[in-house]
């Protein structure tokens, strides 16, 4: 079958392999970056991206890590270029707003899963693997504190990867708001919605699916539709590497209670909460997180290659 993929967006850096594999028509999975740059200490971080891009290659797609190097936004990259957002130790945490002043003004930039996602739509990739998404925080009535993630996703064609939404956050309101802006939330394997850390949450997911064959054809169909905007694809840690919602909400309820103390807001609260967790639960939530990304990774790529097999060719 031979493939007419539309030419990226000329403001883009495709990695050759990148590149080929879009205008071949094979699978490829979008990764971010402030989950290396933000989310994860050294060299781990580094670790998990290599380890993460393997995961994808093994299971037949190619992975696109996206980033912005010197104001270039990236799409795949280098072995060096991880390394270099890894460690250096000015990169900035770039969601959508924060996009054209990190170009224009030449910095480097891990991208969140909002800017993630625009990226890798302007760039044609369609499935994105995260470990975790944002959403309504807790407060959020009172502070009006919402992840971009939430409108990006119901904008913008692509189907996203992950474990649900950060259990730091407020899941039910999450879930409302997803609701709202139209946004198919479907559950792989489960009826419950997971929260990240744990399997469960207390709410049940919206939609189930077991079968990758049927996410592909939901995010077909929904864009033959002329439905904008993504698909959350939710899949529940593995049971081995889970921690239980009572172990975990303790830790969560302590470290919101030290951000408000400390008065952390906007987009540093995330990191704050997501590295006082991995303190107070002797870094279990991090072995935590990487199990979950790993299981995200492999997902993805078979998501990947389901829906190359019944994407529209034009």
């Amino acid at each position: 079958m031979t493939h007419h993929t539309k030419t990226p967006h000329p403001a883009l850096a495709l990695a050759p392999e990148v590149a080929e594999a879009l205008a071949a028509g094979r699978p490829v999975v979008a990764l971010e970056s402030t989950i290396i740059s933000h989310g994860m200490p050294y060299p781990r971080n580094v670790e998990m991206a290599r380890e993460v891009e393997q995961i994808v290659r093994d299971g037949g797609a190619t992975p696109a890590t996206i980033a912005i190097l010197d104001g270039v936004a990236r799409i795949g990259l280098s072995a060096d270029e991880l390394e270099l957002l890894a460690t250096h130790e000015d990169v900035a945490k770039v969601s959508i707003r924060d996009l054209p002043h990190v170009m224009a003004t030449k910095r480097h930039g891990a991208t969140t899963v909002a800017s993630t996602m625009r990226l890798a739509a302007l760039a044609g990739i369609k499935v994105f693997v995260t470990g975790g998404l944002g959403g309504v925080h807790r407060g959020a009535e009172d502070s009006m504190d919402i992840s971009a993630d939430l409108t990006e996703l119901s904008q913008t064609d692509v189907a996203v990867v992950s474990a649900g939404v950060k259990s730091i956050l407020d899941i039910g309101r999450t879930l409302e708001v997803l609701e709202t802006l139209g946004v198919p939330v479907v559950t792989y394997g489960s009826d419950e919605y997971p929260s990240f850390y744990s399997r469960e949450s207390g709410f049940t997911s919206p939609m189930r699916s077991d079968k990758v064959e049927e996410l592909a054809d939901m995010m077909r169909i929904k864009w033959d539709l002329g439905l904008a905007g993504g698909i959350s694809v939710t899949n529940p840690v593995p049971e081995e590497d889970e921690m239980t919602p009572i172990e975990i909400s303790a830790l969560i309820d302590h470290a919101v209670a030290e951000a408000e103390q400390q008065g952390i807001v906007g987009k540093d609260i995330t990191p704050f909460l997501l590295g006082r967790i991995v303190e107070l639960s002797d870094g279990k939530s991090l072995e935590t997180n990487i199990a979950l990304v790993r299981s995200n990774a492999r997902l993805g790529a078979a998501l990947a290659k389901a829906y190359a097999a019944v994407a529209p060719t034009n």
